[in-house]
């Protein structure tokens, strides 16, 4: 089981702990009562998606031997107008960045992530309509 402690500090402002001893400050925009000293809560659920797809991607191209020297992903998402303003539509680039890659390996590489391994996407499913792309930036 995954765990996480999230604890109110002052204000908007919040402190999130994961069970793995990492922690991530919180926060609202001023103009909502907040003090703008962290990361939004919907930012960080696009920040996970991002870094759970990026972390597949890199795994299985380095598996592939594939000499990567960045992974990015630019993430974002669309939001609906009428409360709980939950996203309707997101959407993922991948930009692989390294020497000789292959495009075969890299379109693999993402498929597997967003049609496998993926667990944060694999949750967001049929909340959101997700879109992923990729591009290939060779060295």
């Amino acid at each position: 089981m995954v765990q996480a402690k999230v604890k109110w500090v002052d204000g908007l402002q919040f402190v999130g702990e994961a069970a793995s001893g990492h922690a991530i400050v919180l926060d609202a925009d001023r103009e909502v009562g907040g003090g703008n000293t962290g990361v939004r809560p919907t930012e960080l659920l696009l920040i996970g998606l991002g870094g759970c797809s990026g972390m597949d991607v890199a795994s299985v191209l380095q598996k592939k031997k594939q000499k990567i020297s960045g992974v990015e992903m630019n993430v974002q998402g669309k939001k609906a107008q009428d409360y709980p303003q939950k996203f309707t539509e997101i959407e993922i680039e991948f930009v692989v960045t390294g020497k000789d890659l292959s495009e075969e390996a890299v379109r693999k590489a993402v498929e597997l992530s967003m049609t496998k391994y993926c667990s944060v996407k694999a949750t967001l499913e049929g909340t959101a309509k997700i879109s992923y792309r990729y591009r290939i930036v060779q060295e």
